[in-house]
């Protein structure tokens, strides 16, 4: 199906191409990210878009950080992506990159989880635990958890596994005094976002986010945020506690991927027609929902 799986751009440096993000330098201090088409499950990425995936994301990315702007700093500028670029190539930008400050962005994704589902529920059936934070007996699966909680992860190069670490293990990756104000931000910022998108009619059961830090070592919000590709999304209407909910986001995927004889190891199936085209029109009524 149409979609951009790969920026193909020579006026400016390139720097890197992440799992769906290819990443440009504009002059030493700013960064050009370009928000394609391509979708990552289980840490594959498929050779497959999802039509327009990149502009829907970027449009809700873009939604969340203006919302959030006064609850701590981000890494977004107010330049427009198209002049950046030499004009043959601005069709490969508009309406799907931003231009953001130059930050370092910390070895960890800091992981809120409001509900237990996928791997927390999974976890929990043996363990008791998610990632190692006891939770009370008897939970059901899409259950509302008693208390918000924080499972931060390493950050995985490309072909690789994000592995979940503890809090103390995080202290260690960044120092104790970072890993606190993180861990505090994802919280506050995740209460904010699930409070605001249940007035329309969506349940943010769990997120996933990144930081960065400037010269002066403050702290910024960096990436994407609240998208359906960092966040589980549920539609209130039909959310019962019990069983997995249908999703807004690449869930839909990832379902029929584990119904497909596959390893979970590159490459991945072939994505049908329809699979690709409902996962991007999932995406589109959670835009709609969330910002109208």
């Amino acid at each position: 199906m149409a979609g951009l799986l790969q920026t193909n751009i020579k006026s400016l440096p390139f720097i890197h191409r992440g799992k769906v993000r290819d990443i440009y330098a504009v002059g030493d201090d700013k960064l050009l990210v370009v928000q394609t088409d391509r979708l990552s499950a289980f840490d594959v990425v498929l050779d497959d878009p999802i039509p327009n995936k990149g502009k829907i994301l970027t449009a809700m990315s873009n939604f969340w950080f203006k919302k959030f702007g006064e609850l701590m700093p981000n890494h977004m500028t107010d330049i427009d992506p198209t002049t950046v670029v030499a004009p043959e190539e601005r069709a490969q930008v508009e309406g799907r990159a931003i231009v953001v400050k130059k930050l370092k962005a910390l070895p960890i994704e800091a992981i809120v989880r409001g509900y237990i589902i996928g791997t927390g529920w999974k976890d929990y059936k043996k363990t008791g635990a998610v990632c190692g934070i006891s939770l009370p007996a008897g939970l059901q699966e899409a259950q509302k958890l008693p208390q918000t909680i924080f499972t931060p992860s390493t950050k995985a190069a490309v072909g690789e596994h994000d592995e979940n670490i503890s809090f103390e293990q995080m202290e260690k990756i960044i120092g104790a005094d970072l890993a606190k104000q993180v861990r505090d931000y994802a919280i506050k910022l995740y209460a904010a976002a699930a409070e605001y998108a249940a007035t329309k009619g969506i349940i943010i059961a769990d997120t996933k986010f990144e930081f960065g830090l400037d010269d002066s070592g403050k702290v910024h919000l960096i990436d994407e945020i609240l998208t359906p590709d960092s966040s589980r999304f549920w539609p209130v209407s039909s959310y019962q506690i019990g069983m997995s909910p249908p999703s807004f986001d690449k869930q839909f995927v990832r379902d029929w991927l584990e119904a497909q004889p596959w390893n979970k190891q590159a490459p991945a199936p072939k994505l049908p027609d329809d699979v690709a085209q409902k996962t991007a029109d999932k995406y589109t009524e959670a835009l709609k929902l969330l910002t109208c």
